[in-house]
């Protein structure tokens, strides 16, 4: 028995995240995923990033450009030093790039495979300091890697049109599939071509429905009852299910799976039960995901007659007039060996006239070219952009690990990304040509979009950035690559009063293994200016809360221009709202879950305020009665499980240590119980390991088979209430006692989990030997309910003890007082070798047999017992992209300019990447209130 669960080869505690997004089964193809990446300037570093991050098993990176002063402007790690050698002729050989690149990507991660894309030896690209574009890609290597090194997926950045063709052709004749991602200024494009016939196992990031069973019928068709809790809105007619822990009509245990017809009542049709046994009890019926096939076109093609994802028709026209902007711009590079110029009138003209000469889109007879929408496309396609570069990087990075997991929706095909928005709406403010030159520095593809006055108010901005998780270290890399503070008097304050831990590493990119244990602000920070030497950064590891407003007070706000907010609880997000609207100061937050994310702005007399509500609806408690008694759900037994360990492990510790005071004091409820539990059935302190297991086994006996006797004693399964209905009707599931069986894995895993943590408490050696334990176990007899009575006192009557048990507790207690204290246990969800989750999940487990639940496994155990929330590097470093556009837009709205960015100008944005669902819009006003209402 695997007691984590997973995979040896799969480190559960880097990924564990990850994993309650993508489930093991993706998570073990994208281990085993070869991709390569041909492009590392910005957009092509962050789809690296994000694909390292991931854990993909293998990536090949290739580019043999110079590295140019405005790769800064997006690059998380590029290299300044050779850069500041060779300003003009940078590095003949395609190698140092290449070396770099793989460099960084192994340094994030040591899971991940890497290897150089060598240029051809005979192209020109291997011997010209110059390379021309058409030339770069060694064709006879690119054949290599993909038959001989089976390369599932190739991704194109900062490629020509011929390029993309010419790899595209290839990668489909061998079953490839094929990327092209491509930001230019502030429009952003993708390509997908996963080929002809793309089977998606899974489309959703969700577990199969699973319900508990009431009753099935014998007929045909067989009718299925789910328990009241149970929704059946969530099946649909057609849907295919099996079924699993049915007593009784076994025949469907395990059985192939069946469809289902949805009846108006929630009850469920489920075929032809006739020849099978009569329903017992228990049981659940589970979704069987169905696959989906997808066809793509090739890009030749999808140029002419391009599937563009799209929200609305208006959506859809904009989206094919950006492709006609792109493929007019391919035409520019083509003709004149170089793209548009930073805001030059002359080209972008040319551009236009390019893009109404082309070949109309098929499908697209009537619609009008925006000449308007192409021309500022091409106005500002010469710049390279930071948080572009990270919302396409993070999408682009997102198809590849579908490609490879075959998991989610591939996108169908092009996907048209602009933030044009960013843009002055005021022609005046516009920038100019010669504003908009290189000037020689790293801030230059910015520079090439906003012009170099933007760029010298974007370093005296003074910010707080509130966390330094996976959002804050996104933001604060973001910060850095746009130089936010990084001027004389500007500068950045990151707060966070947490340390790194393992489980940070696979999304949170600033953080290295060396960093466990560190402040996460300290870490984060010294991170950030290794990005950028010129930015001024503080860390603070006090938290941002009412307990510290002497620090984070009027004068520390009165320095900030404006605050980003990356917390993780709605409760820090309304307080820090709170101190922004009290100080008027604008407010970044983003937020994520799985693959769905936000990213929203809130600038003060703008626009409306946050208001989110004022916590997740699962931090709702259930109640005591439902769990200790009647639990439903496997939520309940787990909340049960949980409360378990506190009470075994942590609680009764604590009260021993101070038992002379609790003796002579007894009326704390809990008190008797908790000193009744730590004795258990050792009349003295465990000496050894044996002691730690008969301890746990008599637990188990009681909890799981003497504890549901007693119940069913004071509540027996017949019992009728007053008004003739049944006690143990809906909601209520009749529990049965267990018997124990040192062969089940689920009732040796519990006991090898007690003990182990009951030894840990007494400071006494455990033991992992599962084999010599169950010997150990079939030897020992197992205790009579009669001789549990006799000790333990039931919860359901008085809690005060008897003669007896006062006089057996005293002398036990007399023994446990002569040694050490006890080491009480605090739940700790992040640290597999402990038994904290799998006592929880055992435990639950178990609760859930007694009463006929469907149990949750490990993996769901510890996303529920530990309150994770799903998370995945491509959902973050999108949103981080999105916040990153609304600060260009709130820094732009300062003076010189006479008033804020008005609030058509700003956007809200949710995604959701598993559905390749994308919304932005523009927020609320503000609400007016009149100080004097009864005033006309």
């Amino acid at each position: 028995m695997d007691v984590l669960g997973t995979p040896k080869s799969l480190d559960e505690d880097l990924y564990s995240r990850q994993l309650y997004v993508l489930g093991l089964p993706a998570m073990q193809r994208l281990r085993e995923g070869k991709v390569l990446l041909s492009g590392l300037q910005g957009l092509g570093a962050e789809v690296a990033k994000n694909l390292v991050l991931m854990g993909v098993g293998s990536l090949t990176l290739h580019d043999p450009h110079p590295t140019c002063w405005s790769d800064l402007a997006a690059q998380s790690r590029t290299w300044q030093e050779a850069g500041l050698r060779h300003l003009k002729n940078v590095w003949p050989s395609s190698t140092k790039l290449s070396r770099s690149a793989s460099t960084q990507a192994t340094s994030l991660r040591t899971y991940c495979w890497t290897s150089r894309f060598p240029p051809n030896p005979t192209s020109q690209a291997a011997q010209s300091p110059s390379p021309s574009l058409g030339c770069r890609v060694g064709w006879a290597v690119v054949l290599d890697l993909l038959i001989v090194r089976c390369t599932q997926v190739v991704v194109l950045t900062a490629s020509n049109l011929e390029e993309q063709l010419k790899v595209g052709t290839l990668c489909r004749k061998h079953g490839v599939c094929f990327l092209v991602a491509d930001t230019r200024g502030l429009v952003g494009q993708l390509f997908c071509d996963f080929g002809k016939d793309f089977t998606v196992e899974d489309l959703t990031e969700e577990e199969p429905l699973t319900a508990a069973i009431q009753h099935i019928s014998q007929g045909s068709p067989g009718i299925l009852t789910l328990r009241k809790e149970a929704d059946a809105r969530y099946f649909c007619d057609g849907d295919l299910v099996t079924f699993s822990g049915i007593e009784g009509m076994t025949e469907l245990n395990g059985c192939d799976p069946r469809p289902i017809h949805v009846q108006e009542d929630g009850t469920l049709e489920i075929g032809d039960t006739t020849s099978f046994s009569c329903y017992l009890r228990g049981g659940a019926v589970t979704e069987v995901k169905r696959p989906t096939t997808v066809s793509h076109d090739p890009l030749d093609t999808a140029l002419l007659q391009p599937r563009v994802v799209a929200q609305s028709p208006q959506e859809g026209r904009r989206a094919r007039c950006l492709h006609q902007a792109f493929r007019a711009l391919h035409k520019f590079q083509h003709l004149s060996g170089r793209p548009p110029q930073p805001w030059d009138p002359a080209d972008a003209e040319k551009v236009v006239d390019l893009a109404r000469a082309l070949e109309p889109l098929r499908g697209t007879e009537g619609e009008l070219l925006d000449e308007a929408l192409v021309r500022t496309v091409a106005l500002s396609s010469a710049g390279v952009l930071s948080p572009m570069a990270a919302m396409l990087g993070a999408v682009a990075a997102q198809e590849v690990l579908k490609a490879i997991s075959r998991k989610f929706m591939p996108l169908n095909q092009w996907l048209y990304f602009d933030a044009l928005d960013c843009l002055p709406e005021d022609g005046e403010f516009l920038p100019n040509p010669k504003d908009c030159a290189p000037r020689g520095c790293r801030y230059d593809g910015q520079i090439a979009v906003f012009g170099a006055g933007f760029q010298e108010k974007l370093s005296h901005q003074r910010y707080l950035l509130v966390g330094a998780g996976a959002v804050g270290c996104e933001l604060l890399k973001g910060f850095a690559l746009v130089g936010l503070g990084a001027g004389a008097n500007g500068g950045l304050t990151v707060a966070d009063m947490d340390h790194v831990e393992r489980s940070n590493l696979s999304r949170q990119f600033l953080f290295r293994p060396q960093d466990i244990g560190k402040p996460k602000a300290e870490v984060a920070a010294e991170a950030a200016r290794r990005l950028n030497s010129d930015l001024r950064v503080t860390p603070l590891t006090h938290p941002l809360d009412p307990t510290r407003e002497h620090i984070y007070g009027d004068d520390f706000f009165s320095c900030v221009h404006g605050v980003a907010a990356a917390v993780d609880s709605f409760q820090a997000r309304h307080y820090v709202a709170a101190r922004c609207t009290h100080y008027l100061k604008p407010l970044l937050e983003a937020g994520t879950q799985g693959t769905r994310g936000s990213a929203s702005v809130f600038v003060p007399h703008v626009t409306e305020g946050y208001s989110g509500p004022a916590s997740a609806a699962e931090d709702a408690p259930h109640p005591v009665c439902t769990m200790r008694y009647f639990p439903s759900t496997a939520a309940h037994t787990l909340q049960w499980a949980r409360d378990e360990f506190e009470r075994l492990f942590r609680l009764s510790a604590e009260t021993i240590n101070c038992s002379q005071q609790a003796l002579t004091s007894l009326a704390d409820r809990d008190r008797p119980q908790l000193l009744q539990v730590v004795v258990g059935l050792l009349r003295h302190r465990p000496r050894n390991w044996q002691d730690c297991v008969v301890w746990a086994l008599g637990h188990w006996q009681l909890r799981f088979r003497y504890g549901i006797m007693q119940l069913l004693r004071h509540y027996p399964p017949d019992k009728v209430l007053k008004d003739g209905t049944l006690f143990w009707s809906h909601p209520k599931q009749c529990p049965q006692p267990l018997e124990f069986d040192a062969s089940q894995d689920t009732h040796l895993l519990y006991v090898l989990a007690a003990a182990n943590l009951y030894a840990q408490m007494h400071g006494l050696p455990g033991s992992r030997d599962q084999p010599a334990l169950r010997n150990m176990l079939e030897l020992l007899p197992l205790t009579d309910p009669q001789h549990l009575d006799s000790i333990f006192s039931s919860d359901l009557a008085s809690t005060e003890l008897g003669p007896e048990q006062v006089e057996r507790l005293n002398e036990a207690l007399q023994d446990w007082s002569e040694g050490s204290p006890l080491e009480p246990l605090r739940f700790e969800k992040d640290d597999d070798s402990n038994f904290h989750v799998d006592f929880v999940t055992a435990a639950a487990s178990l609760r859930a047999q007694n009463y006929g639940i469907p149990p949750a496994n490990r993996i769901q155990s510890k996303r529920i017992v530990g309150q994770i929330i799903p998370a995945i590097a491509t959902t973050t470093a999108a949103v981080v992209g999105l916040v990153g556009l609304e600060l260009f837009k709130v820094v732009g709205g300062q003076p010189p300019r006479p008033r804020p960015r008005p609030r058509s100008a700003f956007r809200h944005s949710y995604l959701h990447l598993a559905q390749n669902s994308f919304s932005r819009f523009v927020p609320p006003a503000p609400a007016i209130q009149k100080a004097w209402p009864n005033l006309a």
